[in-house]
C-alpha cells in the first residue's frame, strides 16, 4: 500500500454485480459493452412530451421479484431495489459462503447520489391530494440513502461497517475506495461496496433540463451520448447499480476465489471551485489521478488504460482530457481512454460502481470496450478514446475516474492480478 493508504493488507475484487441500461446482470452488461451496443431510448415510465430531453437509459429487463420478496418490494424505492439486486449478483458471483458474511468482519458500503427521489415525488403528490394520513408508512425507509446499504447488511447478516455516502457522481467510486481502505487498515475482511441510482423521474428530468446539462438529440437517442466527440451536447441520464465484493487477498486465496483485479490505489480531492462546473484548469482531476497513482507506488507510465468519467458534456470531456495530459505527459497519447457512458448513459451515483466493475473486467479479460458515437474529432480532445470498436490489449494497470457536482472527485487504480 502506498502513500495515502495504510501499509499492509492487499485488497482484491472477487465479485461483480452490475445492473445497467444494457441489462440486469454482469454478463449482459459486459457483452453489450464489448459489442458497442447502446442502452439509450425514449423514456417510457411517464409522459415526456413537454420535456426538452425525452430519452435516457432505463433498465428495461429489471424484475425486482427475482431478488426481493413481493411484500418487501413495496418498502423500497427503485434505487434500493437496484442496490439489493446488484449485491445479490455480486455475492453469488463471488462464491463467498453466506456464513462468512454473517460476521462483524463483513460490511456494506453502498451509496447514492440522489436516493429515493421517485418515492418523494409520489408521496408528496399523495400528501397534497389526499392528506397527511395517506402518506406511506414506508416513506422514510424508501427514501433515505443509507437504506440501500442497510437492506443489504440485514439481508446477509453483515455486522461490520455499514456505511452510505452521497458524493454525487463520485459516490460509487468513493464507496469502493473507502471500503478498500477499511480492509487495508484491518477494519473488515469483506466489503459489499458500490452505488445505486434511480433518477429517471419527472422532477429529476426537469431539474437537469433546467440547467441545460442533458443532450437534446431526441430524434436519435442511441447516438446522443458521444463522449469526446466534437458534436456532443450534454450527458444522458441512466439508472441502475454497480456493486463489487472487495476482499482481503489472503482470505480470497485461501478459499480459491476468482480474482478479477487488485485495487492498488485510491484518491479523493475537491475542486473547491463551483457547485456544478469542473475547475477549468482540471486541477481537481489532476490531483485525484496523481493521488491514486502515488498511492499505488507506481509511475504514470505504468498505466495503460483509463475508464474516463467522460460524460459527453462540452466542459467535462475537454477538462478531463487536459487533466490526463497534465498527469501523464508524454505517455498520454499511448493511453487507451474510453467512456462506457457512451453506451450506458450517466448513472450519477451508481456510475463509479458500474465503471469500477467494468475496469476490473477489462483487466481480467484484457480487452477494452469502445467509446461509441465517436465520429467528429474535437481538437481539444485528442487522445486515443478506443473509438467505436472494442480492443484487446495488455493492461497491467487501469484507472477509473469519477467527478461530481460540488467539485468532488475520486479515482481508483486497479492492477491485473497474477496468482503467486
Amino acid at each position: 500500500m502506498g502513500r495515502y493508504s495504510f501499509p499492509g493488507r492487499r485488497v482484491v475484487v472477487t465479485g461483480l454485480g452490475l445492473v445497467s441500461p444494457l441489462g440486469t446482470g454482469t454478463e449482459k452488461t459486459w457483452r453489450a459493452l464489448l459489442r458497442g451496443e447502446s442502452g439509450i431510448a425514449t423514456l417510457t415510465r411517464f409522459d415526456v412530451t413537454r420535456y426538452s430531453t425525452r430519452f435516457g437509459g432505463e433498465v428495461k429487463d429489471f424484475d425486482p421479484l427475482l431478488f426481493i420478496d413481493r411484500k418487501e418490494v413495496r418498502k423500497m424505492d427503485p434505487f434500493i431495489r437496484f442496490a439489493v439486486a446488484a449485491a445479490y449478483l455480486a455475492v453469488e458471483d463471488s462464491g463467498i459462503p453466506l456464513g462468512d458474511l454473517q460476521s462483524d468482519r463483513a460490511g456494506t458500503y453502498v451509496g447514492s447520489g440522489i436516493g429515493g427521489l421517485g418515492s418523494i415525488e409520489e408521496n408528496l403528490k399523495i400528501l397534497w391530494e389526499k392528506g397527511p394520513d395517506r402518506v406511506s408508512p414506508f416513506f422514510l425507509i424508501q427514501t433515505i440513502i443509507n437504506e440501500a446499504s442497510g437492506q443489504i447488511s440485514i439481508r446477509y447478516g453483515a455486522k461490520g461497517p455499514n456505511c452510505a455516502n452521497a458524493t454525487a457522481c463520485s459516490t460509487g467510486t468513493h464507496a469502493i475506495g473507502d471500503s478498500f481502505r477499511m480492509i487495508a487498515r484491518g477494519e473488515a475482511d469483506i466489503m459489499i461496496a458500490g452505488g445505486a441510482e434511480a433518477p429517471l423521474t419527472p422532477l429529476s428530468l426537469a431539474g437537469f433540463t433546467a440547467i441545460k446539462a442533458l443532450s437534446e438529440r431526441n430524434d436519435e437517442p442511441v447516438r446522443a451520448s458521444r463522449p469526446f466527440d466534437a458534436r456532443r451536447d450534454g450527458f444522458v441520464m441512466g439508472e441502475g447499480a454497480g456493486v463489487v465484493i472487495v476482499e482481503e487477498l489472503g482470505r480470497a486465496l485461501r478459499r480459491e476465489a476468482r480474482i478479477y483485479a487488485e485495487i492498488v490505489g485510491y484518491g479523493m480531492t475537491s475542486d473547491a471551485y463551483h457547485v456544478a462546473a469542473p475547475a477549468p484548469d482540471g486541477d481537481g482531476a489532476v490531483r485525484v489521478m496523481r493521488r491514486a497513482i502515488e498511492d499505488a507506488g507506481v509511475r504514470p507510465e505504468d498505466v495503460q488504460y483509463i475508464n474516463a468519467h467522460g460524460t459527453s458534456t462540452p466542459f467535462n470531456d475537454k477538462t478531463e482530457t487536459m487533466a490526463i495530459k497534465k498527469v501523464f505527459g508524454e505517455h498520454a497519447p499511448r493511453l487507451a481512454v474510453n467512456s462506457t457512458k457512451s453506451m450506458t448513459g450517466h448513472l450519477l451515483g451508481a456510475a463509479g460502481g458500474l465503471e469500477a466493475g467494468v475496469t476490473a473486467l477489462c483487466l481480467f479479460h484484457q480487452v477494452m470496450p469502445p467509446t461509441i458515437n465517436y465520429e467528429f474529432p474535437d481538437p481539444e480532445c485528442d487522445l486515443d478514446y478506443v473509438p467505436n470498436a472494442s480492443r484487446k490489449a495488455e493492461i497491467i494497470h487501469g484507472l477509473s475516474n469519477s467527478f461530481g457536482f460540488g467539485g468532488t472527485n475520486g479515482s481508483l487504480l486497479f492492477k491485473k492480478f497474477e496468482r503467486p
